[in-house]
């Protein structure tokens, strides 16, 4: 960082509303942040004392950019939109791509009852939820639908389904049934749920009465397990406050030791579905990131009847934002609503605190181990592992992890030369990755681990000699024991250190082990999987993939198109193609007799034997290509040549 550079900055920054972007030395943003004066809040980063948090995330500004808007609603909504773009490292992200459940109601002629959890794609449709989590969700719809007969079909089919005969359903796709009927059944369900069940309750009652009597006893139970069920959805509501219905979502938020939770209540009719809570560190203004939030959040949730937030909140800028009605009481039922969330946050961040803390704790000193042991800075390490079958679909791994932590977007995949040993292919892979890092100038790890102790190691510091980069990236090795269980770290003299198995190191290291031969290994297997599904016909010019549909509608599979004869695909393809097949024909044939060769070298006969059979298959099918191609030679574009050729061909069996 150039201190200079960065005062002088400060100094002309506009004291008007803006978002800002903080910047690595690699120019990269890892913080977007939104002020209502951009001079003050700016200048508060560089200036006084900060959590520990904080203070890490200013050792990385390297530079700062900023945007002036018009408004502190401009600020705001801009900071978002820079939030998802770049996906800072630092911010706070505390949006997940899932949403809840609702039960969707559609608005047709005929209409439907489904799942849904995006409410915006359909804004003709009723809604009711959110339900806590799907099987809740599921549990009522499955109860709506055995109460109440909408159809089921996405598209209406000429005749009745199964869901008619069995009573769930009354057939419109067949039968002309009044819109009214449907018009009735809708407003049941919303009576039922707004909580209106006891017209519905009454007539269960009667029909398993009357089912009883009438000695139905099947019936009966069905009618049992309904009002069961109806009573199950009821009473597993959250009772807030008697007499005091109303849906609307509550937020409150507390900060403490440089993190942030946020905890927000989904009340429905008087009754809490759901909580939400999130918990980040806290790189900025707890207010602001609170903001941030609520923002974030109901772009991609649906609007809530009304908001309500705590008094101290200064939400001049998020009515600008959210279109809907925001409350801060002062007393009363919403007050006691906000103190709920605020002693749930306090309580869930003690817990979380504890043990996000330790985590951090035990990864920082991990990290700190690895440097006194390396004697070098170890901050940032890339690890590499190969990954093969017998030498075929060889690949390599690279993963980097920074500060103990892994860096998922900075991952390397390589395919390497197939049949090389393993040293051979530690060399190519540490070549190609500093040697193209060298070229674009990008940032060089602090230190290499590579699994597979001093072969491994010798291997990639020859390359690293090569590229003149010993003395700035510490190469070091994991060695294993007996039980090929890592136990010591070596460097490059051959020096070992012994890693004691209950330190955070030795946990440290087995995470990164394990993830580099996670990545490795699936990379492996997708090639493998892919290289399997490969057909033969793919490696034949001029079949593409109409071609490949001919020969397959001909034959009608692979196997029946490999038992045929030459003459048998010329029928399908041209000249130049059978040319291709008799080529490929004949490569087939080279490979046969040198594996045929191989085996009497070796005196391995009960391979001979065995490839006997293909080698007198493949010299009968390369001499029907060749008579093939050499009697489309000579009927050239003689027409009674061609049909000459054509019946004989129609005449093979």
């Amino acid at each position: 960082m150039d201190k200079e550079y960065i005062k002088a900055k400060l100094k002309n920054l506009p004291n008007e509303p803006g978002s800002y972007q903080m910047k690595d030395k690699n120019g990269e943003i890892i913080y977007v942040g939104k002020a209502k004066n951009l001079h003050n809040r700016v200048n508060q980063y560089f200036v006084g004392a900060h959590d520990f948090k904080t203070t890490k995330m200013v050792s990385n500004i390297d530079d700062f950019d900023f945007i002036v808007t018009r408004s502190e609603k401009e600020a705001l909504v801009l900071e978002i939109n820079l939030i998802k773009k770049y996906r800072p490292k630092y911010n706070i992200q505390f949006i997940d791509d899932s949403s809840y459940p609702y039960i969707k109601l559609t608005k047709e002629k005929y209409p439907r009852l489904l799942i849904a959890r995006d409410t915006k794609k359909d804004k003709k449709a009723k809604y009711f939820g959110p339900f806590p989590d799907a099987t809740a969700a599921r549990t009522t719809l499955k109860l709506l639908q055995s109460l109440y007969p909408f159809r089921r079909c996405t598209h209406l089919e000429p005749k009745v389904c199964l869901y008619y005969h069995m009573h769930q359903c009354i057939g419109p796709c067949e039968f002309d049934i009044d819109p009214k009927v449907y018009d009735d059944m809708s407003d049941k369900v919303v009576r039922f749920m707004n909580g209106d069940t006891k017209d519905v309750e009454a007539e269960l009652q009667t029909k398993m009465l009357e089912a009883s009597q009438a000695l139905e006893f099947e019936k009966a139970q069905e009618y049992k397990e309904m009002l069961e069920s109806i009573r199950h959805v009821v009473n597993d509501k959250q009772n807030i406050e008697k007499d005091n219905r109303g849906s609307r979502d509550v937020f409150a938020w507390y900060a403490k030791k440089g993190y942030l939770a946020i905890t927000g209540f989904l009340v429905r009719e008087g009754t809490i579905l759901n909580k939400e809570f999130r918990l980040r560190p806290l790189y900025g203004d707890a207010e602001e990131e609170f903001i941030s939030f609520l923002v974030q959040y109901y772009q991609d949730h649906p609007s809530a009847r009304e908001l309500v937030l705590p008094m101290t909140l200064d939400i001049t800028a998020l009515q600008e934002v959210l279109d809907m009605p925001i409350f801060q009481p002062q007393k009363g039922y919403k007050v006691k609503l906000l103190d709920m969330c605020v002693e749930n946050a306090k309580k869930q961040l003690d817990l979380k605190f504890n043990a996000a803390a330790r985590q951090d704790t035990l990864t920082e000193q991990a990290v700190s181990q690895l440097c006194e042991i390396a004697k070098h800075p170890m901050n940032r390490v890339e690890l590499f592992d190969n990954s093969h079958i017998s030498g075929a679909f060889t690949v390599a791994s690279c993963v980097v992890y920074e500060d103990g932590y892994p860096d998922r977007k900075s991952y390397r995949l390589y395919k390497l030369h197939t049949g090389n040993s393993d040293v051979d292919s530690m060399k190519e892979v540490i070549y190609r990755r500093y040697f193209r890092m060298l070229k674009e100038g990008t940032r060089m790890p602090d230190g290499i681990i590579v699994d597979g102790g001093r072969t491994q190691i010798d291997a990639a510091k020859e390359i690293l000699d090569s590229l003149d980069l010993s003395d700035t990236i510490k190469l070091m090795g994991l060695v294993k024991d007996d039980k090929h269980s890592t136990n010591a770290l070596m460097d490059t003299n051959g020096d070992t250190f012994e890693i004691n198995k209950d330190s955070g190191l030795f946990f440290l290291l087995t995470r990164m082990q394990d993830e580099v031969h996670r990545v490795a290994i699936t990379y492996h297997r997708k090639l493998r999987a892919k290289a399997q599904t490969k057909s033969v016909l793919d490696e034949i010019a001029g079949v593409g993939p109409k071609r490949k549909k001919l020969l397959l509608k001909e034959f009608g599979n692979f196997t029946n198109l490999k038992d045929a004869t030459v003459e048998d695909i010329a029928k399908v393809v041209p000249l130049e193609v059978a040319k291709a097949v008799l080529a490929h024909e004949q490569m087939i044939t080279g490979k046969s007799h040198n594996l045929y060769a191989l085996a009497l070298e070796e005196k391995d006969y009960a391979t001979v034997s065995f490839l006997n059979w293909f080698v007198e298959e493949q010299v009968e099918e390369e001499a029907n290509a060749t008579d093939l191609v050499d009697q489309f030679t000579f009927a050239q574009d003689s027409r009674s040549a061609q049909l000459f050729l054509d019946s004989k061909l129609g005449s093979r069996q």
